[in-house]
C-alpha cells in the first residue's frame, strides 16, 4: 500500500521536491510560502543528505544562489510570495536566457484577497513575460506530483520552471500519496557554456532557441497529464478552470459537470484545446484564481467572436479570492443558504503584541513627532507596520520592502523636516542597506530607526540575516559611529529614547537609532525549547 500523509499544499510541494532529489532550497520568508522551506528544514532527509536550507537575505539572492546550484548540475528550489517575485525579477527573467542545468523550480505563492500582502498580483504573468513554463496545481496531490514533473521538465528543456500556488492551496490540507525517493544529481556542468554569459551576441542566439522551445512548451501543455479536457453533453457553455478553481467547480457539481471542462494546470495555455472547446460550445466561462490571465489570452487566441465570461465581464468578482459560492453564482446555480461572517465571528483587527519592543518605539516616536508641525514617518514591511493602527497612528507610508529609507530620503530632498524612516532588522538587510548608502553619500539629514527584534517575526520568527551585524553594517556603509545609537526599548527607558530621537533629528546628516529587544513571541518559543 502506498504511504499516505496529511499535508498542507506547501508541505506537499516541499516533500515532492525532497523526493525528487533536491539538493538545495533558497528562500526568504513570506506568507503564504514560508512553510515550504520550514518543512524542508525539519525533514529527516534534509539532515541525512545535507540539503541546503538556510534562509537567504532576500528573494533576489535566493534566485541567484539557486541558479548557481543549477549551474553545478544539482536540483534547486526557490520559494517566495508573489511580491517577492518583484525583487527576484531581474535574476528570474534572465534565468530564462541562461537556462538551467540541474533542475530549477521557482515557487511563487500568490495571495488573492491580500490576507497579508500589499497587492493581488498574479505570478503567471511572470511566466508569460519571461517565456518560462508554468505549473499550477489544483490540489495537494498535484502539488506533490507536479514539482517532481517540473524538475524533470526543467532538465529536459534546460529551462527554469515556475510553480504558482495561491493562499488557499498553500494553507489547506489533504491526504497525499507519496512515492519513492530519488537520488540527488551528481555534480555536472553545462554543455553549452556560451548562454550562461549574457553578452548581447550570446543572448541573441539563446533568445531564438528560447522562442523555438516555447512553442514546444505549448505542445507539452496540450499533452500534459495535468491538463485535461472532459467532454459532456450540454455544450451551451464550455468551462475553463485553472488550478484550485477546478476544485471549486467540482464542489458545485459533485455528480460531474454537465458541461465540457478544460482543466488547466500547466502553461503556456494549450491553444489547441481552447480552440476545440470554442468550436464545440456556445460560450465560454473562465474560472481562475487571481487576475484574468487566461481570460485575456483566450480572447487573443480565438479567431471569431465568442461569448467569453469571467472576471473581466463581471460573472466572477474582479478582486479577492474565488469561493465555491462565487463560482456557483457564475454557473447560474441557486445559492446555498449562508450566514454572513459578521453574524458568526466578531472582527478582530491585528495589533502589536503586548510587550513588543515596537510599541515602546512608537510611543516615543509619536510623542516626538507631535512636537513638530510636519514630521513624517516612512515605514516598511513587517510587524511594525501595525504602528499605522490604533492606538499609535504613528506612520505615514508603507509601500514595499526597503522603501522606508529611500522614501524618507526623497522627501528630505524635497525639503521635508523632520524626516524619519522606520525599518526592521530583517527588512534592513533585505532591501534597506542600499538606500542607507544613498543617504550617506549625500549626507541627507534623515533619522533611520532600525527596530531590531532579532528575528523575522512577522512570518514566524525565522533568524534574521542582520543578527549581530547591524552596527557594523551601518558603520561600514559610512554612518558616523557617534550617530549609531543603541538602546533597550522598554517603558523605563522611554525618556532616554525620546532624548536620543530629539538629538538625532537635529543632526544635519544620517543618524541611525537601533532600539533592540528580542521579539516577545520568539523569546517565549526559545524559553519553551530550553
Amino acid at each position: 500500500m502506498a504511504q499516505r500523509e496529511l499535508l498542507l499544499g506547501d508541505e506537499a510541494l516541499a516533500l515532492g521536491a525532497l523526493h525528487a532529489g533536491l539538493s538545495g532550497v533558497y528562500a526568504y520568508p513570506g506568507t503564504p510560502s514560508t512553510e515550504i522551506t520550514e518543512f524542508i528544514q525539519g525533514h529527516p532527509l534534509t539532515a541525512e543528505r545535507g540539503v541546503h536550507c538556510t534562509w537567504s537575505a532576500n528573494e533576489k539572492t535566493a534566485m541567484e544562489e539557486a541558479l548557481g546550484m543549477s549551474f553545478a548540475g544539482k536540483r534547486a528550489l526557490v520559494c517566495m510570495k508573489h511580491v517577492g517575485m518583484n525583487v527576484a525579477a531581474d535574476a528570474f527573467v534572465n534565468s530564462a536566457m541562461t537556462g538551467a542545468n540541474g533542475g530549477l523550480v521557482v515557487v511563487a505563492a500568490d495571495d488573492p484577497s491580500m490576507h497579508s500582502s500589499q497587492n493581488e498580483q498574479d505570478s503567471r504573468f511572470y511566466g508569460q513575460f519571461a517565456l518560462v513554463p508554468t505549473f499550477e496545481p489544483s490540489n495537494q496531490q498535484e502539488a506533490y506530483d507536479m514539482v517532481q514533473a517540473a524538475f524533470d521538465f526543467s532538465e529536459k528543456y534546460r529551462i527554469p520552471v515556475l510553480m504558482r500556488l495561491t493562499t488557499r492551496m498553500a494553507h489547506s490540507r489533504a491526504v497525499v500519496e507519496v512515492a519513492g525517493v530519488r537520488a540527488e544529481n551528481e555534480r555536472s556542468y553545462p554543455a553549452q557554456t556560451r548562454q550562461w554569459v549574457l553578452m548581447p551576441g550570446n543572448s541573441r542566439v539563446r533568445y531564438n532557441t528560447l522562442l523555438d522551445d516555447y512553442a514546444r512548451f505549448e505542445t507539452e501543455a496540450a499533452e500534459s497529464r495535468f491538463n485535461r479536457y472532459t467532454d459532456a453533453p450540454d455544450k451551451s457553455v464550455g468551462i475553463i478552470a485553472c488550478g484550485i478553481a477546478h476544485n471549486y467547480l467540482a464542489e458545485n457539481y459533485p455528480g460531474g459537470c454537465p458541461h465540457p471542462v478544460l482543466k488547466i494546470s500547466q502553461y503556456p495555455l494549450p491553444a489547441s484545446l481552447v480552440r476545440r472547446m470554442a468550436s464545440e460550445c456556445g460560450s465560454l466561462l473562465i474560472i481562475e484564481e487571481g487576475q484574468p490571465v487566461v481570460e485575456q489570452a483566450v480572447r487573443g487566441i480565438l479567431p471569431a467572436p465568442l461569448d467569453i465570461r469571467g472576471r473581466m465581464t463581471g460573472q466572477l468578482p474582479r478582486t479577492g479570492e474565488l469561493t465555491p459560492d462565487s463560482v456557483r453564482a457564475a454557473l447560474g446555480l441557486a445559492p446555498h443558504a449562508t450566514h454572513a461572517a459578521s453574524q458568526i465571528v466578531v472582527p478582530r483587527p491585528p495589533a502589536l503584541c503586548q510587550g513588543c519592543g515596537h510599541r515602546d518605539v512608537y510611543t516615543a516616536l509619536k510623542e516626538i513627532a507631535d512636537e513638530h508641525e510636519n514630521a513624517k514617518v516612512f515605514s516598511d514591511i513587517g510587524c511594525y507596520t501595525l504602528g499605522w493602527l490604533a492606538p499609535f497612528h504613528a506612520i505615514d507610508t508603507c509601500v514595499d520592502m526597503g522603501a522606508s529609507i529611500t522614501m524618507a530620503k526623497g522627501a528630505c530632498d524635497a525639503g521635508l523636516f523632520p524626516t524619519v524612516a522606520v525599518i526592521g532588522d530583517s527588512t534592513f538587510t533585505h532591501s534597506g542597506m542600499t538606500g542607507l548608502l544613498d543617504a550617506v553619500n549625500e549626507k541627507t539629514p534623515i533619522t533611520v530607526i532600525i527596530s531590531d527584534n532579532e528575528s523575522i517575526s512577522m512570518t514566524g520568527g525565522q533568524e534574521s540575516s542582520a543578527l549581530g551585524k547591524i552596527e557594523s553594517i551601518c558603520q561600514g556603509i559610512g554612518v558616523e559611529p557617534e550617530h549609531i545609537r543603541v538602546l533597550l526599548p522598554v517603558p523605563k527607558n522611554h525618556e532616554e529614547l525620546c532624548r536620543i530621537i530629539r538629538e538625532e533629528l537635529e543632526y544635519k546628516g544620517v543618524s541611525v537609532i537601533i532600539p533592540r529587544r528580542v521579539c516577545i513571541q520568539k523569546a517565549a518559543r526559545d524559553n519553551k525549547k530550553k
